[in-house]
C-alpha cells in the first residue's frame, strides 16, 4: 500500500481520531491527512498529536485527496454531502456513519459511485475493532485496497457482497460491545450480591471476558466445544447454564440482535428519504 495516500476526514470525533491514530506515520504521513471539523479544540488536539492539517470548513482542498472519510453524525450527513458535492471528482468516499446507505450517498452526490460503506465498532479506539465493509460498483480494486488498509489500521475487516448485510453486521459487531458491557455489568452485580467487593467483581468479570475471548480467537475448536469443556454434568457451570436456558437467555439475545438489525434498516430508510 502506498505511503503517500492523501486522506481527508470530514469530522474529527472519537472514531476519526482512532483511525487517524492508526494511519498517521504508518499507512501515510500525518501531513497527508487533512481533518475538517467545526470544533477548533478537537482540530488543535489532532494537529498537535498527529501533525495533520486542519480546517473548520469544507473547501477545494478536498480535490487533492485520494480518499474522503465521512465521519459525521448520520443526522448531519445530507447537509455535509451537499457542501461536499462541488469538490467530488474521482476520490474514494469512505463512510463510517451508521444508518446511511451507500446508494443514498451516491444519489446525493449526483451518481458518484466510488463509495465504500463501513460499520466499525468502538474497540477500534484501542486498535481491536472489526468493520463490515461493502463497495459500490464504481470502486476500483486500488480504492478497495485503500479502504481495507484504512480500516485495518484499527482492527480487522469483513467484506460483504450485499449492502443489506450491513444491518446484521451493525447488530452483531457495531452494537456488540454494548452487549458485552451489559453482561459484564450483570457479572459485577452478581459478584457483589455474593459478597465480593466491587473492585474484585470488576477484575474477575473483565479478566474472564478477555481471557475467554482470546481463547476462542486462538483455538481451532468451535466455541460450542469450548463451552462444553467447561461444563461438567451436575457441576457449577452446568447449574448456571441450565438456569440461563430456563430463562431462554440465548433466545432473548438472538431476538435482541434481530431487533437491532431491524432498527438499522429503519434508520437507513429514514435517513435516505429526500
Amino acid at each position: 500500500m502506498q505511503h503517500n495516500l492523501k486522506i481527508a476526514f470530514i469530522g474529527g470525533g472519537n472514531m476519526a481520531t482512532a483511525l487517524i491514530g492508526g494511519l498517521a506515520g504508518k499507512l501515510t504521513a500525518g501531513e497527508n491527512i487533512h481533518v475538517i471539523d467545526v470544533n477548533p479544540d478537537a482540530l488543535h488536539k489532532l494537529q498537535q498529536q498527529f501533525g495533520v492539517s486542519t480546517s473548520q470548513q469544507i473547501d477545494a482542498t478536498l480535490k487533492q485527496s485520494d480518499v474522503i472519510v465521512l465521519a459525521v453524525k448520520p443526522q448531519q450527513m445530507k447537509a455535509v454531502v451537499a457542501q461536499l458535492q462541488p469538490h467530488i471528482a474521482s476520490q474514494l468516499v469512505l463512510s463510517i456513519a451508521a444508518g446511511i446507505r451507500a446508494m443514498d450517498l451516491s444519489r446525493w452526490m449526483n451518481g458518484h459511485s466510488a463509495i465504500v460503506r463501513t460499520m466499525p465498532n468502538t474497540p477500534a479506539l484501542i486498535g481491536k475493532g472489526i468493520a463490515g465493509m461493502v463497495a459500490l460498483s464504481g470502486v476500483s480494486q486500488a480504492q478497495r485496497d485503500a479502504a481495507d488498509a484504512i480500516m485495518r489500521a484499527v482492527g480487522a475487516t469483513v467484506w460483504l457482497d450485499d449492502e443489506s448485510l450491513i444491518d446484521p453486521v451493525t447488530a452483531v459487531s457495531g452494537s456488540g460491545p454494548a452487549y458485552v458491557f451489559y453482561f459484564i455489568e450483570a457479572m459485577q452485580q452478581a459478584a457483589q450480591d455474593m459478597g465480593l467487593t466491587a473492585e474484585q467483581g470488576t477484575q474477575l468479570a473483565i479478566a474472564t471476558f478477555v481471557g475467554a475471548s482470546q481463547l476462542a480467537a486462538q483455538s481451532t475448536d468451535p466455541v460450542s466445544v469450548l463451552r462444553e469443556r467447561v461444563t461438567s454434568k451436575g457441576g457449577t457451570t452446568y447449574a448456571a447454564l441450565t438456569s440461563m436456558d430456563a430463562s431462554d437467555v440465548k433466545g432473548a439475545i438472538v431476538k435482541a440482535l434481530k431487533a437491532a438489525a431491524a432498527r438499522g434498516k429503519e434508520l437507513g430508510e429514514e435517513f435516505g428519504r429526500d
